[in-house]
């Protein structure tokens, strides 16, 4: 597949060297244009090298085979990473001031853009209404997420990891399978109050849910995403067509998951739910001057979720479900996974290890997949993005 990837002027440049990196290294032809801000951000040996062609920056280069708007036509799909404000504005206006903006006035491929620059430039006004206004031509907007940006500066405005980047512009080109399905995502983890300031909780963050919703929204599904308490920044630049459903507790999770159920023809239950709630929530704050040196606390099981959606299951509906587990020896970790799937009776169980530090809050995520015979049909690992597309390939 030719791929144009674009590359304006923002300290972010230096990520997409791994976006460029990850399409080739996918067996994809890669062609990078980057602006003359960009390439004071990034050095044009580098992109050279890693992309395996010349770096193109000049309107006028190459005016003999008409180079400004062969790159375009030829173009399979054009990723623009990172998109600053200007180069979103310019978009927006459909501007063709420099080759980037040529290339993408003269191609019909899909374009995917990941914005990265300041808060309170993501906030703007205008940059609000030039992101409507390219949503709403079909651009696939990727981010941003929130986090570190320049300096001691955080908040949203940070680009989209490189395999995020890759995994969504792919699947802007990928199956749309799932269009005039309906499809219900489960995601973070449930917080069970004490009393009006502590909880107990769990280490969910809710990327892979949410990158499963992203991904179905991507194939064309209607998409509602359940998510209960999420890690700042995840939640961010949510796709178009996903509608989110917050949640707290699992009696909310469960309420929820039933009345989107109802409709749903594919549940995806990610979700980290607490299997006990305390049995009294307190009004006050709890405190240790009236304890003593112990506190007790009562714990009630909450309901299953997961096996109450698949008792009150509609004809012909899939039901997904997860198992996290903390077992390290591999036959022992399917040993446990083939005993909930029995228990659930779900159609697909997806086993993944999680512990101290690995499976939550990471980036990356290795699953296993088990039906509902104990087989094992699937194995994935990668970028949770990756990961999800593999999970809704169960679908078909």
């Amino acid at each position: 597949m030719r791929i144009v990837v674009g590359i304006s002027g923002g300290i972010a440049a230096y990520k997409a060297v791994n976006v460029v990196r990850a399409f080739v290294l996918a067996g994809h032809d890669v062609q990078v244009i980057a602006t003359e801000a960009a390439l004071r951000f990034v050095g044009r040996p580098t992109l050279e090298a890693i992309s395996r062609n010349p770096v193109h920056s000049e309107l006028y280069e190459g005016v003999a085979e008409v180079r400004h708007v062969a790159l375009g036509q030829h173009a399979d799909l054009i990723v623009i990473a990172p998109a600053t404000a200007n180069t979103l504005a310019k978009l927006a206006q459909g501007l063709a001031d420099d080759l980037l903006g040529n290339t993408v006035l003269a191609s019909t491929a899909p374009l995917v853009v990941a914005p990265a620059m300041h808060t309170e430039m993501w906030q703007h006004p205008a940059t609000v209404a030039n992101v409507a206004t390219l949503r709403e031509r079909g651009v696939t907007v990727i981010g941003p997420a929130a986090g570190q940006l320049t300096g001691t500066d955080s908040g949203p405005g940070r680009m989209s990891e490189p395999d995020d980047i890759v995994a969504a512009a792919l699947a802007a080109l990928g199956p749309r399978d799932l269009v005039g399905q309906h499809v219900l995502v489960t995601a973070g983890g449930t917080r069970e109050p004490l009393d009006p300031v502590r909880f107990l909780g769990n280490r969910s963050s809710g990327k892979q849910g949410v990158a499963i919703a992203r991904a179905a929204a991507a194939r064309g599904a209607e998409v509602t995403l359940i998510a209960a308490h999420t890690d700042p920044g995840v939640l961010e630049g949510a796709v178009g067509g996903v509608e989110v459903v917050r949640v707290e507790t699992a009696r909310e999770l469960g309420e929820a998951a039933h009345r989107a159920a109802e409709s749903a023809s594919v549940v995806v239950m990610a979700a980290a739910v607490a299997d006990y709630r305390p049995e009294a929530v307190s009004e006050l704050k709890i405190k240790k001057e009236t304890q003593g040196e112990t506190l007790e606390l009562r714990l009630v099981k909450n309901p299953d979720i997961l096996r109450e959606l698949v008792e009150a299951r509609r004809p012909g509906q899939l039901i997904i479900g997860f198992a996290a587990e903390t077992e390290t020896d591999r036959d022992a970790l399917i040993e446990l996974g083939r005993r909930k799937a029995e228990r659930k009776g779900t159609d697909f169980l997806v086993v993944n290890a999680v512990g101290w530090s690995e499976g939550f809050s990471q980036d990356d995520n290795a699953i296993l997949v088990l039906d509902s015979t104990g087989s094992i049909v699937e194995e994935a690992s990668g970028s949770k993005a990756s990961v999800a597309h593999r999970i809704l390939d169960l679908t078909r």
